[in-house]
């Protein structure tokens, strides 16, 4: 499979929900293959497909320090998010050039439909949390930027056009 190009921010695309998925097909698991392929290419720890232009609610985490172990959802929602928060500088390819510190929810718990097809219940925690959670705003029409104030959020994107 291959790569993507990640579209550019402000493509209405990224603001648009993304429409769930029927049923784990072959054509579903070439989407996730590039994908994963994208995240690598980045290198990220997670992608959500209206990234790449695809209006599926699917995305690609993997968080894992040796990579090479992603996990891959269709119709991701969060169950529970722990109250404890966790900071981590966040950024897009589809805003290059910029990020910005964010706290969210240090620990989630997330049901989705897996590869097999099967609903899956599973705990991440750290940099996976993070991860995920990011990738379902993006699911959702939302950039890891809506977490900001007002200004602090117009700098960014001030700063990222200067940076184009």
């Amino acid at each position: 499979m291959t790569a993507r190009p990640c579209i550019p921010w402000p493509d209405k695309r990224l603001r648009s929900p993304a429409a769930p998925v029927e049923a784990i097909t072959d054509e579903i698991r070439a989407i996730w293959t590039d994908m994963i392929d994208t995240m690598e290419a980045m290198p990220g720890v997670g992608l959500g497909a209206p990234q790449i232009g695809v209006m599926l609610r699917l995305a690609v985490v993997d968080a894992s320090e040796e990579r090479g172990q992603p996990v891959r959802m269709a119709n991701p929602e969060i169950l529970h998010a722990s109250v404890k928060l966790r900071s981590h500088d966040e950024a897009s390819p589809n805003l290059p050039g910029v990020w910005a510190k964010i706290e969210r929810p240090r620990a989630v718990t997330v049901r989705f439909l897996n590869e097999a097809g099967e609903i899956e219940e599973r705990d991440f925690v750290g940099l996976w949390a993070t991860s995920v959670q990011h990738q379902i705003d993006h699911l959702n029409g939302k950039m890891y930027f809506d977490h900001l104030s007002k200004v602090k959020r117009d700098i960014l994107l001030r700063r990222a056009k200067k940076a184009r």
